[in-house]
C-alpha cells in the first residue's frame, strides 16, 4: 500500500511516516519501481507497536534502539524485553504518581460536597 493509504490505516501522518523512516524507527521499507514507499501488513503492526509506546511515554530515543535491535533478529530478545521492563517499571511509577493525585482530588471533591451540603441544609 501507499503512504497515503498506510497513513489513513494507521493514523499516523505522512510527514511522520516519512521522519520515523528517516530516524530509523521505520526500517527497511520497500520501494517501487518509482522509488515510492510501500507498506505491508507488517509495517502496519509495527507502527501500531510503535504508537502504544509513544502513547505510554516511551522516549523515541528508546524507541529507535528498540527497532535497532529488533532490525539484528532473536538474538536480541533479553535486550528487548529488558527496554520493556524497564519502561514498565516507568509507567508503573507514573500510574502510582496519577493515583496519588487522583485520590487528593477526589478528597478535595469530598471537602466540597459537604460544605455544598451543610449550606443546603441550613
Amino acid at each position: 500500500m501507499n503512504i497515503q493509504t498506510f497513513s489513513k490505516l494507521t493514523n499516523v501522518s505522512a510527514h511522520t511516516i516519512r521522519y520515523y523512516e528517516k530516524i530509523g524507527v521505520l526500517k527497511s521499507i520497500e520501494r517501487d519501481s518509482n522509488g515510492h514507499r510501500y507498506f505491508t501488513s507488517k509495517d502496519i503492526d509495527w507502527v501500531s507497536f510503535v504508537k502504544r509506546l509513544k502513547d505510554m511515554g516511551m522516549p523515541l530515543d528508546n524507541i529507535k534502539q528498540y527497532a535497532d535491535l529488533r532490525e539484528k533478529g532473536e538474538s536480541t530478545s533479553e535486550l528487548r524485553k529488558q527496554l520493556l521492563q524497564e519502561h514498565a517499571l516507568a509507567v508503573e511509577k507514573k500510574i502510582a504518581i496519577e493515583s496519588l493525585h487522583l485520590k487528593n482530588i477526589r478528597e478535595k471533591i469530598g471537602f466540597y460536597e459537604k460544605i455544598i451540603n451543610n449550606n443546603l441544609k441550613g
